[in-house]
């Protein structure tokens, strides 16, 4: 062993994706609190804006809906585990897309174009198996956790989702419990958040009116859905696995 590798070298590791804003910049900020070494994964290059240590050494830029670079970004982010010699810990499959149309409307299923629909699943629903059977052996060596963030829009109608983004979100819960059933007996756990309506920078018009029918009668916060990634990532939660946490208020019942 290299005498001169500091103690931070083996922190705890996490790979997150969709961590330039809202629930993502919660999660590292929370991770990053607890002493983790966090690896951000997004289509934007790294911005000053975010305050975490290590951020631009630890950013990779890339797009989840093109294959060829997201198995790059696995290669990436295995050299970068190597060259520290890190295990990692969690992997958090936080990015999604929702497109609207023109008017920026919800599109449903009669009008949204079938390249939608596959673009949709291939960022919501394929990123995540990929980079989680990409980084399996990772997982596997430090006994980690996969967190996938579905939707309450996976579950029901909702007046903003459009239907690509509430399908490939149930499609993803279902993917979460072959997941768990799958990793299990290599020690890895995987289990899934449903966020509702969490206050975020880009909340929709008519939001207001929803929160009205929410029994606790108030948004969601990011650190709350922060809060619930990193117990499902921890020492806590160690025999749970298979599970689809609802953050929202009371909003599904």
């Amino acid at each position: 062993m290299n005498t001169n590798q500091t103690t931070t070298d083996y922190r705890k590791t996490i790979v997150l994706t969709g961590a330039s804003r809202g629930i993502g910049h919660a999660t590292v900020k929370k991770f990053s609190s607890a002493g983790y070494r966090v690896i951000t994964c997004s289509r934007q290059p790294f911005s000053d804006k975010c305050p975490w240590p290590s951020g631009p050494e630890d950013h990779i830029e890339v797009d989840l809906g093109d294959d060829a670079n997201l198995e790059e970004a696995v290669l990436q982010i295995k050299e970068r585990l190597q060259d520290n010699g890190s295990k990692l810990h969690a992997l958090v499959n936080n990015a999604g897309i929702s497109p609207k149309n023109d008017d920026g409307q919800r599109l449903d299923s009669l009008t949204t174009p079938m390249q939608t629909w596959r673009d949709v699943f291939q960022v919501n629903f394929f990123a995540p198996i990929m980079l989680a059977r990409g980084l399996f052996e990772e997982l596997k060596a430090a006994k980690g956790s996969v967190v996938n963030v579905t939707s309450i829009a996976g579950g029901r109608v909702h007046p903003f989702a459009g239907t690509a983004y509430a399908t490939s979100k149930a499609a993803l819960a279902s993917l979460t419990r072959e997941m768990a059933s799958d990793f299990g007996p290599h020690g890895v756990r995987v289990n899934a958040i449903a966020p509702g309506e969490i206050d975020t920078s880009i909340l929709s018009p008519g939001t207001d009116k929803i929160v009205e029918t929410i029994p606790m009668r108030r948004l969601g916060t990011t650190t709350e859905v922060a809060d619930t990634i990193y117990f499902l990532c921890s020492a806590p939660s160690s025999y749970v696995t298979g599970a689809e946490i609802h953050i929202n208020g009371g909003q599904h019942v």
